[in-house]
């Protein structure tokens, strides 16, 4: 059975904003940012379009096993581009393929070409226990009869 949540749905919950960042800061500013915002990930952004995404997992892979320099480098030369986005119509699960596909842990969201939030890893996974969790307190209803057509009639009143 797949998830009905929609990304829209995540992001009215969680929130709407996110922190970017220009493609010329350095990984430290990245860094620096991540960790004080206690994001995992942070949009690129080049004259208000977005051209990448910046993630811990590009800097562990891109500057520390190459030897480059923290405050010298770029966030240009390390992040993921093109990004992989999804809009507010896509489906949580459809967001897990393609972080699965991509090996991303992170979607910028956009709408009308303009990004309006980012949904991660955490947000797919928490929409989805909190989809299944609802989705057994229905069986367990309908199974106790809670929930059943008729529940609550006294049968002796019934004819």
């Amino acid at each position: 059975m797949g998830t009905t949540t929609l990304v829209g749905q995540v992001l009215k919950k969680k929130g709407y904003g996110y922190t970017a960042i220009d493609p010329e800061a350095t990984a430290y500013d990245a860094l620096e940012i991540m960790s004080n915002k206690n994001v995992g990930a942070l949009p690129v952004l080049e004259n208000g379009m977005i051209i990448g995404v910046f993630s811990e997992r590009d800097y562990a892979r891109k500057v520390i096993l190459h030897g480059k320099a923290s405050k010298q480098t770029p966030v240009r030369q390390l992040m993921s581009s093109p990004p992989v986005t999804v809009n507010p119509k896509t489906s949580v699960q459809e967001c897990m393929k393609l972080m699965r596909e991509h090996h991303v842990r992170h979607l910028p969201v956009m709408q009308d070409g303009v990004i309006v939030g980012v949904i991660s890893m955490r947000d797919t996974v928490n929409a989805i226990i909190l989809e299944q969790e609802s989705t057994i307190e229905e069986l367990e209803d309908y199974i106790s009869g809670k929930s059943y057509p008729g529940a609550g009639i006294d049968s002796k009143n019934t004819r």
